[in-house]
């Protein structure tokens, strides 16, 4: 029986893998794990990393738009929702109740949705 200890990369597909890049690294602070030319499927092998090291692979797609089901932590969801607002990022109310940590949702350039919530 095979036993499964881990999640190593969530794919989120992306039209544009440069502007994605650019949008994961540069507004969301990933860091650059691998980019690696993949000519038999026409783009790249692209992960990018959160400081906790889980990673997200930007693959070639010509469907998205998706609920990805993906959720990134912060500190403060608050500041967060600020961040992305100031840079023009399609970004959900925040959300918080009792018992319950603050969240919103956002877009990616490729309009999938993800989540974040207050560590």
């Amino acid at each position: 029986m095979t036993h499964f200890t881990s999640v190593h990369t969530v794919g989120i597909p992306v039209t544009d893998q440069d502007r994605a890049l650019e949008f994961y690294t540069k507004t969301l602070g990933f860091t650059l794990v691998a980019d690696t030319p993949l000519p038999q499927l026409g783009g790249r092998w692209i992960v990018v990393a959160a400081p906790s090291g889980a990673s997200l692979a930007l693959t070639p797609a010509t469907e998205t738009g998706l609920d990805t089901g993906i959720r990134l932590g912060t500190p403060d969801a608050a500041a967060t929702h600020q961040h992305l607002t100031d840079n023009k990022v399609t970004v959900g109310d925040l959300l918080s109740w009792p018992g319950i940590p603050p969240m919103f949702t956002f877009q990616d350039p490729d309009n999938n949705t993800l989540y974040t919530v207050q560590d």
